[in-house]
């Protein structure tokens, strides 16, 4: 195989994030997504993730950012599943791996306001079912898709 491409040159740089679904308390089968700006200036809805910090987990980290991002503090439940995927930024190769998880809200209302990196500029509370319509990206609407049957699974 050939390896001759124009991204062969660039350095490869591997991160792992943790997110995912936090089920609202009130029993409306609501979850939290957020708003980003994309890089080409446009709003993508995702699932609330980030990097883990210091010695955190990557139950601990979905956690964490689930409620930097959102406001909502919440408990796991359940693994969903996780995404891989690859991407260009500057003079480097990025392989990245999503792991998302279920998480039952604990606490918190919804707002943006104490995101310390700003990354969502909007929350919202969607319908389970509407969630996979509302994502922007494939591969996190076939996680809503996953999250979908498992809080069938679960009963909640």
């Amino acid at each position: 195989m050939n390896s001759s491409g124009p991204s062969a040159h660039l350095a490869r740089s591997y991160e792992t994030s943790a997110g995912g679904f936090v089920l609202s308390s009130d029993g409306n089968n609501c979850v939290a997504l957020i708003a980003r700006v994309n890089r080409g200036g446009s709003i993508d809805w995702c699932i609330p993730k980030g990097h883990p910090e210091n010695e955190e987990n990557l139950r601990e980290a979905a956690v964490r950012e689930i409620g930097e991002e959102t406001g909502i503090f919440g408990e796991v439940l359940a693994d969903i599943g996780q995404i891989k995927y690859e991407f260009t930024a500057g003079r480097k190769k990025i392989v990245k791996t999503v792991h998302h998880f279920l998480l039952r809200q604990t606490g918190g209302e919804l707002s943006v306001e104490n995101d310390p990196q700003h990354e969502a500029t909007a929350v919202e509370w969607v319908s389970i079912l509407d969630a996979q319509n509302r994502l922007t990206h494939e591969n996190e609407k076939r996680m809503a898709r996953q999250m979908q049957r498992l809080v069938g699974e679960l009963g909640l």
